[in-house]
């Protein structure tokens, strides 16, 4: 007989502890085979398509376009062939029993699987065994299935997520007057912010149906997907962090001139966003300390300092979705030219919206280029739980003392943000004292490679 499994949201990531749907890719009654993509979620990261370990025939859905759900949450309930004690963790065959988000699953199978939808009186297929079996008992067909409502659901009551706690508490919402809209009655953070929409809608409401021509009309725009990571990570990085910034002027010139030698000769484009980010690995290698994390209590009392080995550096992409940080793993074991290439890779890869989790998770240390911008300076928010981030503002021609003459030279303003709590103003700026030098005088990364 046909058995019902459910499917959760599975985690999706370090710090994530949900995600919105975007669509659905299958539809009830529709037959799916092991490991194919049922739903795509947007999360604070990226946008993931979500493949299902079970093979069968859909018989319920859970949530609607725009829905977040929490981790652990069921996505879709799937009638597989078999019996009661042939899970995947049984080796059964009618699921993988590994998902991946945003990798595909363990056996690495490619290629559209073939769809088909499930007519009244029509036979539940059998579910395809794992592509790495060896050998398989045959499957019989199994009964019609009726497709219709999940079966009932037991278990504790669901808790609501300390994010969608703490939205609540920082707007005045009472979760005790809220209807959830997820499974079971949960309340989601789209929940509070319909909340607060409304509230900030009664508040905003004239009084009377008076003349209203010295009044504007205003827009309620909920925070929704990346915009919404983006504003909770930076309300958190400015609550907890204790930031301070410092800045110099540097004389670009000479790093104009070497990224101008580099486009000469053969070999991948290597422009200034790679030669500053070879200059911060090698700034933090002098200053280990800024590569760096400050841990916290859950009161969020600081308790130790997690001093970075590997530097993984993020640099800030402005995409079409919103900012993003991509992120350069191992950067301080790349050269320059592996440097350009990647960078270029997840610049491409940001404007297209096909990075995943990976690629914005990790980072340890952020470059920040808002002189694309045409901006000269910056006081960034860091980039939390990071501790440092360095900015460079546009690069312009201006008045400069140039071998003890006035000249025009080709002139930049570097900032650079830290958390105080990691080292002292003595190291900040040494740190951007090393980048400034190392910008105006590029041949002296030489001594330090």
């Amino acid at each position: 007989m046909p058995v019902v499994r459910e499917f959760t949201l599975p985690d999706l990531g370090e710090g994530l502890t949900g995600a919105e749907i975007i669509r659905w890719l299958v539809e009830v009654g529709e037959v799916i085979a092991v490991d194919q993509p049922v739903v795509e979620v947007e999360t604070a990261k990226a946008s993931v398509e979500v493949p299902c370990p079970y093979g069968g025939v859909v018989t319920a859905r859970f949530g609607e376009p725009g829905e977040e759900l929490p981790v652990g949450a069921p996505l879709v309930t799937v009638a597989v062939a078999g019996s009661e004690g042939s899970g995947p963790e049984e080796g059964g065959s009618e699921g993988s029993g590994n998902v991946l988000v945003g990798y595909g699953t363990a056996d690495g199978r490619s290629g559209a699987p073939r769809r088909r939808r499930v007519r009244p009186g029509d036979a539940a297929p059998a579910a395809a065994p794992p592509a790495s079996a060896v050998s398989a008992a045959p499957v019989m067909p199994a009964a019609p299935v009726a497709v219709a409502a999940p079966p009932a659901r037991s278990g504790p009551v669901p808790v609501i997520s300390p994010l969608v706690r703490r939205a609540a508490r920082e707007h005045g919402i009472d979760l005790a007057a809220l209807t959830g809209s997820g499974p079971d009655g949960l309340i989601l953070r789209a929940d509070v912010a319909r909340a607060v929409a409304a509230a900030v809608s009664r508040e905003t409401a004239p009084a009377a149906p008076a003349d209203r021509s010295d009044q504007g009309d205003a827009e309620v725009v909920p925070l929704r997907g990346l915009r919404r990571a983006v504003a909770e990570k930076l309300a958190r990085s400015r609550r907890e962090i204790p930031d301070a910034t410092c800045w110099v002027d540097a004389d670009a010139t000479g790093l104009l001139e070497l990224k101008d030698r580099l486009a000469s000769g053969t070999g991948p484009r290597i422009g200034l966003l790679p030669l500053l980010a070879r200059i911060c690995t090698a700034a933090l290698a002098r200053h280990p300390e800024l590569n760096a994390g400050v841990i916290t209590d859950p009161d969020g009392t600081p308790t130790a300092i997690r001093r970075h080995r590997a530097v993984h550096l993020g640099f800030a992409a402005q995409t079409e979705r919103g900012l993003v940080v991509p992120v350069v793993h191992d950067a301080h074991r790349l050269t320059t030219e592996q440097l350009a290439a990647e960078m270029a890779r997840l610049t491409e890869a940001a404007r297209s919206g096909t990075l995943t989790p990976a690629d914005l998770t990790g980072g340890t240390f952020t470059l920040n280029n808002y002189g694309v911008f045409g901006v000269d300076g910056s006081t960034p928010i860091l980039n939390h739980p990071e501790a440092a981030m360095l900015g460079v503002g546009r690069i312009a021609a201006k008045p400069w003392v140039h071998g003890g003459e006035l000249a025009v030279r080709q002139v930049t303003q570097l900032s650079f943000t830290f958390d105080h709590r990691v080292c002292d103003g003595g190291t900040a700026g040494g740190f951007l004292r090393f980048v400034a030098d190392c910008v105006e005088h590029p041949g002296e990364l030489l001594r330090h490679l």
